[in-house]
């Protein structure tokens, strides 16, 4: 059973689920910070966020953390449930995380609700008497709502039934094929996915690495012209992400893809 002192002052690494930093880099972090020292007090960090991180490389990550008695906590409330083509992002890598942050998809987008799943090693450090004080006193007004409960067993029952999980790695080869066009666009500077999820950026001119000015608000842009083809998609800055459902289907996801393709070449080839 974990030491409830060393669950609570552990040294946390919250890895969110993107591209990025190595395990050298984050073993370095931990032997520098191993022990934090303030002054003449010898104090133990409580947490320590890193992010983005390499997908690939999850599983030294999970070592070193195993290592040095950490706890690995991911979050996966936009990466789970089929998004990246397994169940979960971790999966890919064969990861069980020690607290696994949950939502979104867990319903199927219907209604909100997120979980946070842990071990039992964590589960019962927080189990005895009373008198113990250990129970883990916090709640939400809305835990355990029952509307959203139901949508989420229903949901999982159809990711169940219907195999969403194989559909999805099918879709996701369409996807893929789908944004290998986006490169062929003179100010597309680079894309990106995992499964489906994409982010495509735009450049005022790649070969330079010379950016759109912020004025020029080109993401924006580009997702107003791609409303006149019938598709409600979002910017981050210049970049255009596509994060279509799980469920999508083949057709679905020609139009979406079709439709973006033509809105960033009309919106900035007409800005030259």
């Amino acid at each position: 059973m974990i030491n409830k002192n060393i669950l609570a002052w552990s040294l946390l690494i919250i890895l969110a689920l993107i591209w990025g930093s190595s395990p050298l880099l984050i073993k370095k972090a931990l032997v520098t910070l191993d022990p934090f020292e303030i002054g003449a007090l010898r104090l133990t960090l409580a947490s320590f966020v890193l992010m983005p991180f390499l997908l690939k490389n999850l599983k030294e990550i999970q070592k070193i953390c195993n290592k040095y008695n950490i706890l690995l906590i991911l979050d996966e409330v936009a990466t789970g449930f089929g998004r990246t083509g397994e169940m979960f992002a971790c999966d890919h890598d064969n990861v069980t995380p020690d607290i696994l942050v949950l939502g979104k998809g867990l319903t199927g987008g219907y209604l909100p609700l997120s979980a946070t799943i842990t071990t039992d090693d964590i589960f019962n450090t927080f189990l005895g008497e009373h008198e113990e004080l250990k129970a883990f006193f916090h709640g939400h007004s809305y835990s355990g709502n029952p509307l959203s409960c139901s949508a989420a067993i229903a949901n999982l029952d159809i990711f169940e039934e219907e195999r969403t999980i194989i559909k999805a790695k099918k879709v996701i080869k369409v996807f893929e094929n789908e944004l290998k066009e986006f490169s062929g666009l003179k100010h597309v500077s680079s894309i990106r996915n995992k499964g489906l999820m994409a982010g495509i950026d735009l450049q005022r001119d790649p070969q330079n690495d010379v950016s759109y000015k912020l004025k020029d608000r080109i993401g924006k842009k580009v997702c107003d012209q791609a409303k006149s083809e019938g598709v409600l998609i979002r910017p981050l800055g210049d970049t255009i992400v596509i994060m279509p459902p799980v469920s999508i289907k083949e057709k679905e996801l020609k139009k979406l893809t079709k439709s973006i393709y033509k809105s960033i070449k009309e919106v900035t080839e007409n800005e030259s």
